[in-house]
Protein backbone atom coordinates (compact mmCIF):
# COMPACT_ATOMS: atom_id res chain seq x y z
CA UNK A 1 0.00 0.00 0.00
CA UNK A 2 3.13 2.03 0.72
CA UNK A 3 1.98 5.78 0.75
CA UNK A 4 -0.71 6.08 -1.33
CA UNK A 5 -3.89 7.95 0.21
CA UNK A 6 -6.94 5.70 -0.29
CA UNK A 7 -9.69 7.96 -0.54
CA UNK A 8 -11.84 5.10 -1.42
CA UNK A 9 -12.95 1.43 -0.42
CA UNK A 10 -14.48 -0.88 -2.38
CA UNK A 11 -15.41 -3.95 -0.44
CA UNK A 12 -16.82 -6.06 -3.52
CA UNK A 13 -16.40 -9.99 -3.62
CA UNK A 14 -17.52 -10.64 -7.25
CA UNK A 15 -14.90 -9.47 -9.61
CA UNK A 16 -16.91 -9.24 -12.26
CA UNK A 17 -19.39 -6.38 -10.04
CA UNK A 18 -16.22 -4.87 -9.17
CA UNK A 19 -14.37 -4.45 -12.32
CA UNK A 20 -18.15 -2.24 -13.40
CA UNK A 21 -17.75 -0.11 -9.96
CA UNK A 22 -14.09 0.59 -10.78
CA UNK A 23 -15.42 1.49 -14.38
CA UNK A 24 -17.89 3.55 -13.26
CA UNK A 25 -15.85 5.63 -10.98
CA UNK A 26 -13.09 5.46 -13.28
CA UNK A 27 -15.53 7.61 -15.78
CA UNK A 28 -16.10 10.43 -13.32
CA UNK A 29 -12.21 10.81 -12.55
CA UNK A 30 -12.81 8.63 -9.13
CA UNK A 31 -11.14 5.82 -9.54
CA UNK A 32 -6.94 7.02 -8.96
CA UNK A 33 -6.98 6.60 -5.14
CA UNK A 34 -9.49 3.31 -4.73
CA UNK A 35 -8.91 0.08 -3.05
CA UNK A 36 -10.75 -2.53 -3.85
CA UNK A 37 -10.77 -5.49 -1.30
CA UNK A 38 -12.95 -8.92 -2.16
CA UNK A 39 -12.27 -10.62 1.36
CA UNK A 40 -13.92 -9.42 3.78
CA UNK A 41 -11.86 -10.53 6.61
CA UNK A 42 -9.20 -7.95 4.85
CA UNK A 43 -11.56 -5.77 4.48
CA UNK A 44 -11.96 -5.35 8.46
CA UNK A 45 -8.18 -6.06 8.83
CA UNK A 46 -7.54 -2.97 6.93
CA UNK A 47 -10.89 -1.00 8.56
CA UNK A 48 -9.00 -1.29 11.67
CA UNK A 49 -5.20 -1.27 10.95
CA UNK A 50 -4.62 -4.92 11.95
CA UNK A 51 -3.26 -7.89 10.19
CA UNK A 52 -1.13 -7.04 6.95
CA UNK A 53 -2.13 -2.96 7.67
CA UNK A 54 -0.58 -3.19 11.27
CA UNK A 55 0.81 0.11 11.81
CA UNK A 56 -0.34 1.61 8.72
CA UNK A 57 -2.97 4.55 8.32
CA UNK A 58 -5.41 3.21 6.51
CA UNK A 59 -8.30 5.34 6.99
CA UNK A 60 -6.73 8.24 7.16
CA UNK A 61 -7.74 9.88 4.19
CA UNK A 62 -10.57 7.72 3.13
CA UNK A 63 -13.83 9.35 2.17
CA UNK A 64 -15.86 7.01 1.30
CA UNK A 65 -16.95 2.79 1.56
CA UNK A 66 -18.66 1.34 -1.17
CA UNK A 67 -19.97 -2.01 0.28
CA UNK A 68 -21.51 -5.44 -0.96
CA UNK A 69 -23.89 -7.06 1.69
CA UNK A 70 -23.56 -10.84 0.04
CA UNK A 71 -19.99 -11.31 1.26
CA UNK A 72 -18.32 -14.87 2.21
CA UNK A 73 -17.27 -15.66 6.19
CA UNK A 74 -18.43 -12.10 7.15
CA UNK A 75 -21.48 -10.86 5.47
CA UNK A 76 -21.58 -6.93 4.68
CA UNK A 77 -24.07 -6.10 7.80
CA UNK A 78 -21.61 -6.86 10.04
CA UNK A 79 -18.71 -5.16 8.41
CA UNK A 80 -21.05 -2.16 8.44
CA UNK A 81 -21.65 -2.72 12.04
CA UNK A 82 -18.14 -2.78 12.97
CA UNK A 83 -17.49 0.33 10.55
CA UNK A 84 -20.09 1.87 12.26
CA UNK A 85 -19.24 1.04 16.25
CA UNK A 86 -15.57 2.05 15.73
CA UNK A 87 -14.57 5.50 16.69
CA UNK A 88 -12.03 5.07 13.95
CA UNK A 89 -14.26 4.40 11.13
CA UNK A 90 -17.54 5.80 12.53
CA UNK A 91 -17.55 8.80 10.75
CA UNK A 92 -16.69 7.50 7.23
CA UNK A 93 -19.52 7.61 4.68
CA UNK A 94 -20.61 4.07 3.84
CA UNK A 95 -22.51 3.07 1.01
CA UNK A 96 -24.52 -0.15 0.61
CA UNK A 97 -23.81 -1.62 -3.41
CA UNK A 98 -25.80 -4.61 -3.32
CA UNK A 99 -28.42 -6.61 -5.42
CA UNK A 100 -30.69 -7.55 -2.76
CA UNK A 101 -34.03 -5.93 -2.19
CA UNK A 102 -35.26 -7.72 0.83
CA UNK A 103 -36.50 -5.41 3.61
CA UNK A 104 -34.66 -6.60 6.33
CA UNK A 105 -31.22 -6.13 4.68
CA UNK A 106 -32.51 -2.43 3.59
CA UNK A 107 -33.82 -1.78 7.35
CA UNK A 108 -30.37 -3.39 9.17
CA UNK A 109 -28.22 -1.13 7.44
CA UNK A 110 -30.03 1.94 7.94
CA UNK A 111 -29.98 0.81 11.63
CA UNK A 112 -26.52 -0.11 11.90
CA UNK A 113 -25.60 3.61 10.43
CA UNK A 114 -25.40 3.37 6.40
CA UNK A 115 -25.39 6.65 4.66
CA UNK A 116 -27.13 5.38 1.44
CA UNK A 117 -28.51 2.09 0.03
CA UNK A 118 -27.92 1.24 -3.53
CA UNK A 119 -29.87 -1.83 -5.22
CA UNK A 120 -27.44 -2.64 -8.35
CA UNK A 121 -29.42 -2.23 -11.42
CA UNK A 122 -28.87 -5.26 -13.26
CA UNK A 123 -28.34 -3.39 -16.52
CA UNK A 124 -24.70 -1.96 -17.22
CA UNK A 125 -25.49 1.58 -18.18
CA UNK A 126 -27.96 2.18 -15.33
CA UNK A 127 -25.55 0.69 -13.04
CA UNK A 128 -22.92 2.63 -13.92
CA UNK A 129 -24.79 5.80 -13.66
CA UNK A 130 -25.93 4.47 -10.46
CA UNK A 131 -22.31 4.29 -9.25
CA UNK A 132 -20.81 7.64 -10.73
CA UNK A 133 -23.67 9.43 -9.73
CA UNK A 134 -22.74 8.20 -5.77
CA UNK A 135 -19.63 8.75 -6.11
CA UNK A 136 -19.94 12.47 -7.35
CA UNK A 137 -21.87 12.76 -4.59
CA UNK A 138 -20.00 11.35 -1.70
CA UNK A 139 -16.37 12.67 -3.17
CA UNK A 140 -17.35 15.66 -4.67
CA UNK A 141 -20.28 17.52 -3.42
CA UNK A 142 -21.23 16.48 0.16
CA UNK A 143 -18.87 18.00 2.57
CA UNK A 144 -17.74 15.33 5.07
CA UNK A 145 -15.45 15.43 8.97
CA UNK A 146 -12.63 14.10 5.97
CA UNK A 147 -12.51 17.18 3.72
CA UNK A 148 -13.89 19.82 5.86
CA UNK A 149 -14.63 22.69 3.34
CA UNK A 150 -11.83 22.18 0.90
CA UNK A 151 -14.18 21.07 -1.67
Amino acid sequence: MGNTRIEILLIEDNPHEAQLTIRALRKQGLADNLLHIDDSVEALEFLSGTGKYQGQETVKYLKLILLDLKLPKIDGVEILRQIKTSERTKMIPTTILTSSCEEKDLLNCYKYGANSYIVKPVEFDLFSKAVGDAGLYWMKWNVSYVTGLEN
